[in-house]
């Protein structure tokens, strides 16, 4: 999907218009996932760009989608560029030292609460 979404409209008021262009990305993304697998491949991944036009775009995390759109509407804008694509991927094991980080920042954690 490479869209750019128009937030103005003369009779849909503006939240309405943020709502709606969520639940489209969304359902695009479980469209993308419900998509078979080629062999190789563990799970979809989405190369993601969002930004005010597509010029001025960056790359973002898949996650981030909807805290962007979140931000765009509360700068009030009137449209902005979304682009995410998905691509077939595979899950890498960590090897023995990230591990070892993780669970020293899960512990970390666990003592702050």
């Amino acid at each position: 999907m490479k869209k750019t979404f128009k937030l103005s409209h003369p009779t849909i008021k503006y939240p309405r218009l943020i709502e709606a262009t969520k639940n489209e990305v969304k359902k695009y993304l479980k469209r993308e996932r419900n998509k078979t697998l080629p062999e190789y491949a563990d799970f979809w991944g989405f190369d993601c760009r969002f930004g005010q036009t597509e010029a001025l775009a960056e790359e973002i995390h898949v996650a981030q989608i909807n805290q962007k759109i979140s931000f765009a509407e509360s700068q009030e804008w009137t449209e902005f560029y979304l682009e995410i694509l998905a691509a077939p991927a595979q899950r890498t094991k960590r090897n023995a030292a990230d591990e070892q980080e993780a669970d020293e920042e899960s512990e970390e954690h666990d003592e702050d609460r």
